[in-house]
């Protein structure tokens, strides 16, 4: 298993993948950095586990909205769903990473 070494609000994090998703990881990770980074603009110093748990419901009100403007695509949002699933398990283990102070 491959790792992909990324920043989550100014901790560093190795987090484990498939080989050759590194690259990806840590571009989801950045995405995901200023995604947080914009809701605790918005809304202030609310704790991390808040603002990835808010994070987490946009994207997945995203991924809600995308799947009823295309009632049609299923194989498409059946991607999406593994793709937003996948992403979803690391969340939480990066979420358990940070409660544990690690």
């Amino acid at each position: 298993m491959a790792k992909a070494d990324i920043t989550l609000r100014g901790r560093a994090y190795s987090i484990a993948c498939a080989p050759g998703q590194e690259t990806r990881i840590q571009l989801l990770a950045e995405q995901l950095n200023a995604r947080v980074d914009q809701i605790s603009g918005a809304v202030g110093d609310i704790g991390e586990e808040r603002l990835l748990l808010i994070a987490s419901l946009a994207l997945l009100d995203e991924l809600d909205a995308a799947r009823r403007s295309k009632p049609g695509a299923v194989q498409a949002e059946q991607k999406v769903a593994d793709a937003l699933s996948s992403a979803a398990e690391r969340i939480e283990a990066l979420a358990a990473r940070i409660e544990g102070g690690h």
